[in-house]
């Protein structure tokens, strides 16, 4: 595994050990940037939640974001992210938080909104569309933030999710990866129509 493109372009980078993370591939992250920047999105502040490795948020700094916050539960894998980095140069640019998404996103923000949230939960997680409404509600997000989710083909993407719109949905093998744009005042009139 590898850092794609950017300034740390070709840098290793370290994977956990073990079957409970699945980073995603290198060939996957290379298809999911080329996408963003298709679409003109250049991720600036992200969050990369169940980081695992850290691999899609060390490449959007590498890419040239400002600031990633990993959110990983596992001890290791955050041990993991913080080697890699080191490795990378990236280490000033990042935080690591050894905690769960759901107690992450109840943490009141600190600074701006993310325009940028990175989601690659386990593939038989089966609460990712509650975990991806959770997002778009979240404090941490604003109108306009890019939420990308990695799933299994056999998880299928709704178009339209309570303020999310889907903005591109492509499978590579096994592994697929929905770009989603979150619109605050579409969510609003759903509530307000509840």
């Amino acid at each position: 595994m590898r850092v794609i493109g950017g300034t740390a372009r070709g840098r290793r980078l370290k994977a956990p050990r073990g079957l409970r993370t699945r980073p995603m591939a290198d060939k996957i992250r290379e298809a999911l940037f080329a996408m963003l920047d298709s679409l003109g999105i250049r991720p600036r502040r992200v969050l990369d939640l169940y980081a695992g490795s850290g691999a899609v948020g060390i490449e959007a700094l590498s890419r040239g974001a400002e600031w990633v916050d990993f959110v990983e539960r596992s001890a290791a894998a955050c041990a993991v992210i913080r080697d890699n980095l080191a490795s990378t140069g990236f280490a000033e640019r990042a935080a690591v938080h050894c905690t769960t998404v759901q107690a992450f996103l109840r943490r009141p923000p600190r600074g701006e909104p993310y325009d940028f949230v990175i989601m690659d939960p386990p593939y038989a997680d089966p609460t990712i569309h509650e975990t991806m409404v959770a997002v778009a509600h979240s404090p941490h997000v604003g109108d306009g933030t890019i939420l990308v989710i990695g799933h299994s083909p056999r998880v299928p993407m709704p178009e339209r999710l309570n303020g999310l719109e889907q903005l591109r949905d492509r499978c590579h093998g096994d592994s697929c990866v929905a770009i989603y744009v979150i619109r605050r005042h579409e969510a609003n009139e759903g509530e307000a129509e509840a």
